[in-house]
């Protein structure tokens, strides 16, 4: 493992650009990528997570998806993979190449077979976490989902994992439920082991912040991270008054970003990118389906009067770095 790895600050979770025929779009992702790293207090970059609609990607394609960040980031920040998948040995290959291509850390997310009832087979998620770890020397990144899902995991388990497996360093913590978030930070800030909470309170994260996290893991930052930036230092240096004022500026964004159906969140932050002029189509892979003209005028309004920075639009198409 790579035991001097400590994450912290914001780490946004990349979006992932397709042509019209629905195939990666590496010049616009590419320009996607450099966007965020060029920006000040970014700290890190994920890729291959929920923002890349990881669930539509071969593993091939997964493969060059981080290779292209990779080369864009360049050694900037450190490069955190995510591994998707639901059998626990097919989860070990992807974290097995994550690592042969050079990823500086995994991001694991919990297999769906976990939806019917793992809280009552706490070493299950235990067994997954534990069997990745044996595959690779990475640092990992444990994905906790809301409270109301199938798929969470349970303080006790949770820091089982977190103090057992040396590989895990870091949580990302998506609870959705301020009550839970604080259990976990205290139990697992009171460990003897260093673990970074970062919080992917996406609709709340200002109250997070507050409670305590080392950094902020978001697909939301594809879009925003410049805010989050804002937001995370304010807080960090105790200024309440100035994280007030840049959650104020996020608060619309999320209520449009975020709104139901809940599963539209991505197409809407690729729509807002496209409007902003930092990609230039927001293509979606099926099932998901680009959202309508009218909801398309409610992100343009609010990206408005938000004063989103604008990018700069792709003159020309070039083939770049590594395929």
């Amino acid at each position: 493992m790579r035991p001097e790895l400590v994450l912290e600050g914001v780490i946004p979770a990349n979006l992932m650009a397709f042509d019209a025929e629905l195939e990666i779009d590496e010049d616009n992702y590419r320009r996607h990528i450099r966007y965020l790293v060029d920006t000040p207090g970014v700290s890190g970059i994920t890729t291959n997570a929920h923002a890349s609609e990881i669930a539509t990607l071969t593993l091939e394609e997964q493969r060059r998806s981080l290779n292209i960040t990779l080369d864009e980031v360049a050694g900037k920040v450190p490069v955190v993979c995510g591994v998707y998948e639901d059998g626990t040995n097919k989860a070990a290959d992807i974290a097995r190449m994550a690592e042969r291509e050079g990823a500086d850390c995994l991001l694991i997310f919990p297999s769906l077979i976990f939806d019917y009832g793992s809280q009552l087979r706490p070493e299950m998620a235990y067994g997954h976490y534990a069997a990745i770890a044996e595959a690779t020397n990475l640092p990992m990144i444990a994905f906790l989902y809301p409270v109301t899902s199938g798929l969470r995991i349970e303080t006790e388990a949770l820091v089982r994992i977190c103090s057992e497996i040396d590989n895990v360093i870091a949580i990302k913590e998506w609870s959705n439920d301020i009550v839970a978030y604080e259990r976990n930070y205290r139990a697992l800030k009171a460990l003897d082991k260093e673990i970074s909470i970062l919080s992917s309170f996406s609709k709340a994260l200002l109250a997070s912040l507050c409670v305590g996290a080392d950094g902020i893991l978001s697909g939301h930052g594809s879009m925003i991270a410049d805010l989050h930036v804002e937001i995370f230092e304010a807080v960090k240096r105790g200024d309440l008054a100035a994280a007030r004022r840049a959650s104020d500026r996020i608060h619309p964004l999320t209520q449009v970003i975020y709104a139901e159906p809940f599963l539209d969140m991505h197409n809407r932050m690729k729509e807002a990118l496209a409007i902003l002029g930092r990609i230039d189509e927001a293509h979606v892979r099926p099932p998901l389906q680009r959202v309508s003209e009218v909801e398309r005028d409610k992100i343009r309004r609010v990206v408005a009067e938000t004063g989103l920075p604008q990018g700069e639009r792709l003159e020309a198409r070039t083939a770049w770095g590594r395929s």
